[in-house]
């Protein structure tokens, strides 16, 4: 429906809301049933990340619910896409062309650094974490995890890694929008940089690694954010 054309009332709002919400909850809701039959596939993937581990599950519902919450993660990734365009259809006629532009690269870009923050967390770092956590076993006690716990482990390792590769993005978008500038970046530095280490011990479970896998990566991105703020602020200067 083209509504760039025209102001719209309320109650059409309301109802462009309405068309918007029911097209992106009909979207999840096929793709987490379509999600649910390879489940399995990534539950096997998973463990092949901690073959130290011995997983278990100790209440009779725990690993289906697993493959639930599997299904359900896996519905909102495949349908953000269009859940996104939904937005976007909905706040488009409101916006001017540049905001429009600047909304749709960050959109695409957002996208990239966050599904390679999530795979470089998923392939390299968990692995890692894990290994190093379960090399702390002894004769006496071994490693025997609930898989739901390493399973919620591993959902927030993954995610936190994806929204941290984010700042960069948010870091471009704020100087374009003329709140703050590259040079204020640069010279609170040091004051970002403990804002991280928080940020990260907040995002992350309470282990000091977790902390720095995260942590490392934040800084190395704060660095290529005020890079890239500095060369919005030289194309800016120049138009």
């Amino acid at each position: 429906m083209e509504i760039e054309n025209k102001k719209l009332t309320i109650v059409e709002h309301l109802s462009e809301l309405r068309k918007r919400i029911i097209s992106s909850a009909i979207c999840l809701i096929l793709f987490s049933i379509l999600s649910y039959n390879f489940s399995e596939r990534l539950v096997n993937d998973m463990i092949s990340k901690a073959p130290e581990v011995n997983f278990v599950f100790i209440e009779p519902a725990e690993l289906f619910m697993s493959y639930i919450k599997i299904s359900i993660i896996g519905g909102i990734g495949f349908s953000l896409p269009v859940i996104l365009y939904n937005i976007w259809l909905f706040i488009k006629p409101g916006l001017i062309h540049s905001e429009r532009k600047l909304i749709i690269r960050s959109l695409f870009l957002g996208g990239i650094l966050f599904i390679l923050g999530a795979l470089f967390a998923y392939i390299y770092v968990l692995p890692m974490t894990i290994s190093f956590f379960a090399g702390f076993q002894i004769d006496q006690i071994k490693a025997m995890i609930s898989f739901r716990n390493y399973l919620s482990f591993a959902t927030t390792f993954v995610l936190s890694f994806g929204l941290v590769f984010e700042m960069p993005i948010l870091m471009v978008i704020v100087v374009n929008l003329g709140l703050v500038s590259a040079n204020t970046l640069q010279k609170n530095k040091k004051i970002a940089v403990l804002l991280i280490f928080i940020i990260a011990a907040i995002l992350t479970p309470p282990d000091v690694i977790s902390q720095t896998f995260l942590a490392v990566p934040m800084v190395l991105l704060f660095e290529a954010g005020i890079f890239f703020a500095k060369l919005t602020e030289k194309n800016k200067s120049k138009k």
